[in-house]
Order: C-alpha cells, then structure tokens, then sequence
C-alpha cells in the first residue's frame, strides 16, 4: 500500500497507565507477522520495563482478522485490550460483512511497513519475476498462489500482478503468511508474496527461492540470511522487468471505542519508545521490514488516505460490498 511519511508527535506525559494484565490481540492466524509484530512488540515492552502490568498475546484470525476487531470493539473504553493488525483494520469492513468500521476504533500507530516478496519452491526451475509469470501465464490459469487472508493485501498483490503480465492465479487464502509458507514448502501451491520475516526460517533452509521484493529499493543491507544471501541480494521486480514498482503494507494498533484519549496518548508514548529499544531494532533486522513510526493525526490522515486509495482498487475488482 502506498507510504506517507510522517513525523511522530511529542506525547506528554499521560496520567493514564494500566491497572491490570494487557492484551495484545493479533488479527491474523499464530506464527505470521501480525503475531510476530505482537511479539516483538511484547518483548521489547517488558524488557524495558515500560509498563508494570503482564501482557499476554493471543491471536484471533478468524473471518480474516475480523474477529479480533469485533473482539476489541467490544471492550469499549478499555485501555488494555490493543488490536494488532495491518491495513485490514480499514480494508476488510469494505469487502465483507463485518460488524466494525475503522472509524469505530481509536487509533495508535503504525510502527513498520512490510514488504513483499514474490516466492518459490527452492528447487522450482524459476529465478526471476519473467521466467516465473511466463510460466504460470502459459499453464493457463493452474497455478495456485497462497496468501494470507482474503480480499487483503496479498490477493490484492496477486491481482496486480495478474494485471501486470496477463498470467491468472488460483488464490488461496490461509489464515497466515506462516501457513501459506508450510504450503509453499511443501509443494502444495507454486508461489506467494508472503512479508520476509513469515519465510525467513523456509528461506533459511533453502526450502524457498525468493524471486524479488516489490520495492523501489534493494532492502537495507545485513547478515547473510542463507548461505548466500541476505536480504538486500533479493533484486527488486522492478528490476526484473515488472510493472509494479512498490507495494508495502502497514502494520498497526488500535484501541476499542471509547477509550479515553489519556490512554491512547499514553500508548502512543510507549510504542514509540519501543522503536528505540534493541529489540525493535534487532526485529527489524530480523524481518527486513522498514521502521517507520506514525500516530496522532499523521497516522489518522495515513488511514484516510490509504483507505480512499485502497478503495479504488477494490472497486475496480468488484470486491466491495459497504
């Protein structure tokens, strides 16, 4: 999804703090990113001592993250129950009969931005962005390509590479990128354009062959990854002859309706905090995905035009239903 750079606010000191053990509510299927993301958040939290209550994880990934939502949605003006999602927080009440709306929510951040990387099987006989959608556009329309969610950001990726090079997809949605990774491995499906931190122990192994990442740019240089590469050796597709320049995806945190305002700045303070931690950066590293902290009105005026832009897209898919 498209980028707005934004500058973080300076949040004074909240009088509100939690009183009791947190939850951190994960909008998607254990062991993807959005638990990931949780997780990371969780840890640097607690090893850095920035809160004096537990904080548990869980993760409802049911209706494609629409039960976590309607879950937060229902503890109204509760301070300790925070939505972990992604893009979905807005995009999914636009193409499924959900009983939330983004607006419903009192919105935190968004701390990092996931790319997309186009994957293989490890021993699939493609090795760049043309030779693979040549070949799935010459098996008329067999080849399967998994994901997580429906109508979400990778069957929205999926579409526009469909677009892009007149090759067709048979879409199956998992109820996360971690499950659409064990698919892949096991020769179930021929390809899916998970986030990297959801194929990095796959990609480790040499079980998968990343293709190239969707990005303007080459990742951010690190550690080698395999034995022969990191994650800034991944050729963007732009450079392989795609259409698509960029496609990148936030993820966010929300709180439940009502929540006092107290209570949003001061988790805003926090989470901004744990952008700082060594253990967000190790994260980071570990995923290559790009830090980027918004909230306050910069991460309301990214919702609202990401939303508007989202919805086009949808539109043209005739994936809209409100």
């Amino acid at each position: 999804m498209a980028l707005v750079l934004g500058t973080a606010p300076a949040f004074a000191q909240a009088e509100w703090k939690p009183t009791k053990p947190v939850e951190f509510v994960g909008a998607a299927g254990a062991g993807g990113g959005t638990d990931i993301f949780a997780r990371a958040v969780q840890l640097a939290i607690q090893n850095n001592k920035l809160i004096d209550q537990p904080i548990l994880v869980s993760n409802k990934g049911g209706g494609s993250g629409a039960e976590t939502f309607v879950y937060v949605k229902a503890a109204e003006g509760d301070g300790h129950k925070l939505a972990f999602g992604t893009s979905n927080l807005y995009t999914l009440p636009m193409v499924a009969k959900v009983a939330f709306k983004h607006t419903d929510f009192m919105p935190v951040a968004a701390m990092v931005f996931d790319e997309f990387i186009l994957w293989t099987k490890g021993d699939a006989p493609y090795n760049d962005y043309k030779s693979f959608t040549a070949a799935a556009k010459a098996a008329n329309g067999t080849f399967k390509m998994a994901g997580a969610l429906s109508k979400d950001t990778d069957q929205t990726l999926t579409r526009l590479i469909e677009k892009d090079t007149g090759a067709k997809f048979v879409y199956i949605p998992f109820k996360s990128g971690g499950e659409a990774s064990v698919q892949l491995t096991g020769g179930h499906v021929q390809s899916h354009v998970n986030n990297p931190s959801e194929s990095l122990g796959h990609w480790k192994a040499g079980q998968l062959k990343a293709l190239c990442v969707f990005s303007k740019e080459r990742m951010a240089e690190g550690p080698k990854v395999t034995q022969t590469q990191g994650w800034s050796d991944i050729p963007t597709c732009k450079e392989q002859g795609a259409g698509i320049e960029s496609y990148q995806m936030p993820r966010t945190v929300a709180l439940p309706p009502g929540t006092p305002q107290a209570a949003v700045d001061f988790w805003a303070g926090v989470l901004k905090k744990v952008t700082e931690t060594p253990e967000w950066k190790d994260y980071l590293t570990r995923t290559a995905q790009t830090g980027r902290f918004i909230a306050g009105n910069d991460f309301k005026a990214f919702i609202d035009e990401d939303e508007k832009r989202t919805r086009k897209v949808y539109e043209e898919e005739g994936w809209l239903v409100n």
